[in-house]
Parts: structure tokens; sequence; C-alpha cells
């Protein structure tokens, strides 16, 4: 009597064949790599979206810089380099102005176009976890706007390495001209020795004694020494920040400071992103996100940066502009006597007009942002109507 042997399989699954790749889980949570690089191809094939994306990024420092390049090798006694602090700031500026608007659109385009093309509904029923479909967009949508960025940012500094004046030896601000690279009690001293600079330069409030803080000269009697020697003593912590910007503002940033640009630059556009990915899928339409995101940028953020309201000084500091505007790195900001500029914070020093926030609520704003609006797109993608 013979006895049939019992099946491997029953009670069991059966074991992949080698060298066969099991199926994927289609209902994890966490998106695979299959699902990332499909949504990176969707975004890319839309050749007006990748068009803007270069209009808006890399065209402006390309046109920027080339044609100061083709100027100066023309006549380059009346065209200076086309390098220097100055035009570096303002294409670094200009990056992250219309970075941000960029990244806002291809967030909401990322974020809409699966409901716009009709597609949601398809892949929802394919089994996939609705959340694995919304983070997928993230990598795919940064892995285009990021190298983007760096390729402009990368332009800017070669350009204002190779092709720019040498640093100057002096730091002009407040009509004062001081040697460079002095810590607090050398420009302390310096200015000791030189009170004739002293007072022609700052207010005569300030060397006359009745302190505050520094700015231009105007007209009134001329102070004493005594008075310039007290005025000095009392204001040189805020002289020494003032003298600290401009040097940075006037001088070639080193490489160091070059790589907390672009690292801010990458913060600003990644936040652009995830605010349009998530302001996108909750509304379903991108043109009003990009509308209603550039509006934000270009006039809301400017007018709450520059305008205190005292009852309302709170709710201004909560707009993801003025954070980001705090933590601007030094050499992209206005030099002392340019304007009102908060104080220096993490190395950086922002153009605002407004009291700056302690540095735990700035992390805690720019944190709110990125994990509250990719929050709130990723619950509208796991509760809407398929």
């Amino acid at each position: 009597m013979t006895t049939t042997e019992p099946s491997l399989s029953q009670g069991r699954p059966e074991a992949p064949e080698p060298g066969r790749r099991s199926a994927p889980r289609t209902g994890s949570w966490l998106p695979t790599w299959d699902l990332i690089t499909t949504k990176n191809l969707e975004i890319r094939k839309r050749r007006g979206l990748m068009i803007t994306m270069l209009v808006l990024i890399v065209l402006p420092t390309v046109l920027f810089f080339g044609l100061r390049l083709l100027f100066h090798a023309i006549d380059p006694h009346i065209y200076a380099p086309a390098g220097n602090p100055g035009e570096f700031s303002g294409a670094a500026n200009l990056t992250a102005e219309f970075g941000f608007i960029a990244a806002a659109a291809l967030g909401a385009a990322a974020g809409t176009t699966d409901l716009s093309d009709g597609m949601f509904r398809h892949l929802v029923i394919t089994g996939r976890s609705r959340l694995a479909l919304y983070l997928a967009r993230i990598p795919a949508g940064l892995a285009i706007v990021v190298p983007l960025v760096a390729l402009a940012f990368v332009m800017n500094c070669l350009v204002t390495s190779y092709e720019g004046l040498p640093n100057p030896t002096s730091v002009n601000f407040y009509g004062v001209s001081a040697p460079d690279n002095l810590n607090q009690a050398g420009l302390q001293a310096w200015l000791l020795q030189h009170p004739q600079q002293v007072a022609n330069g700052f207010l005569p409030g300030i060397a006359g004694g009745q302190g505050g803080k520094a700015g231009p000269g105007g007209p009134g009697p001329a102070p004493t020494p005594a008075q310039i020697r007290s005025g000095v003593d009392r204001n040189i912590a805020g002289l020494y920040s003032d003298y600290s910007s401009s040097e940075l503002s006037e001088s070639n940033p080193a490489i160091n400071e070059m790589a907390k640009i672009g690292l801010w630059l990458e913060l600003e556009v990644g936040i652009g992103f995830l605010v349009g990915l998530g302001f996108g899928a909750l509304t379903g339409q991108r043109t009003t996100t990009t509308i209603v995101l550039i509006a934000l940028e270009i006039i809301v953020t400017p007018l709450l940066a520059r305008t205190q309201l005292p009852d309302f000084i709170d709710g201004q500091r909560l707009i993801i502009g003025i954070a980001m505007d705090q933590l601007r790195p030094a050499a992209l900001a206005p030099p002392a006597g340019a304007g009102p500029g908060g104080g220096i914070l993490l190395g950086g020093r922002g153009a605002l007009g407004i009291p700056a926030m302690p540095t735990w609520a700035m992390i805690s704003v720019i944190v709110g942002w990125i994990v509250g609006w990719s929050g709130i797109g990723a619950w509208r993608m796991m509760t809407r109507d398929a």
C-alpha cells in the first residue's frame, strides 16, 4: 500500500522560483521605486511645464551673466567684470524668488495631474495605497526642481569666482571706510583712533551720547571727542554687527558661505514644491493653486515682511516667506544702511522690517509648513472620492 506525500504548499504560500521577483506590495504605504520613476516620467513628459521651469530658474541666470560676460569681453574699459558681490547676491535672490514660484507650479501640477487627466480612479482601483500615490510625488518632483536650482546657482558661483574683482581691503558702512577683517575690539579701537570719520558718518545722536541705532550722519552740532568715545563704547555691538554685514555684502562669498546659500536656496524651492503639492491636492485646481502661491510670494509676503502690524505681529511671523527671510544668509542681505534689516541669526541676516522671532519659533514655522501641507495633501488624497 502506497502513501501519498503531503504537498509542501498546503497551508502556506508557495515559495517563489529562484531568480523570480515577488510581486510588489501594492497595498504598502511606502512608494516603490517604480512608482516614483513613473510619476517622475509623467511630470517630465509635460513639455510646457518643463519649459516653464527652465525659463523661470535657469534662463534668468544665463541671460544675466551671459550678457555681462559678453559686454565685458567687447569693451572691458567700459563694462566691469561680470562677477561681483552685488551681482552674486542679486542673481541668487532672483533664483530664490523665481525658483519658489516655479517649484510651487510644479507641485501644483504634480498634485492635480491624475485628477485633470482622469487617471485617479484607475490608480485607486489597482489596489495601490493612496498614501503611497501621494508620497511618490515628493521625490519625483524634487528630482526635477533641485538639479535645476543647483545648475543656476553653480553658474552664479563660477562667474563670481573666476570673472570677478578681487576682494576689497576696506569696509564701507554709514560713510565710514574701515579696514576689513577686524574683530569687535579691533573695530572699536579703530573708530576711537579716527573720531572725525565717526563724527561725519554717524548720527549726531549716537556720537552725542543720546543712544539709539547708528545711521547716516545729518545736520547738527559737531560732537566732542568725549561724546564720540562714549557713543562708540555704548553702541559697539550694533556697530560691529553692521560692519560684519557690510563686510560680507562687499566681498566675494567664501566657499562655506556659498554652500550655505546653496542649501538655503534648495530649502526655499523645496518648501515651494511641497506647499504647491499639498495645496494642489487640497483644491484639485492647478491654476488656482499657482495663482494663490504667486500672490503669496510676490505680494503678501513682501508687504507683511516690511510693515509691522502691532496687533498682528505673531500672525505675520507665521508666513513661511518671513521665516525663510530671517534665515537668509548674510551674503544675500542688503548692506548696513541700505534699508531695514534684522539681526544676524544662524550666520544669516534677513531683510526684515519687523522684529525677528526666536530661533525655535523660526524653525517651528518652517517645519510646520513642510509637515502641515504634506499632511493636508496626503489626507485629501486618502479621502477624495474616486
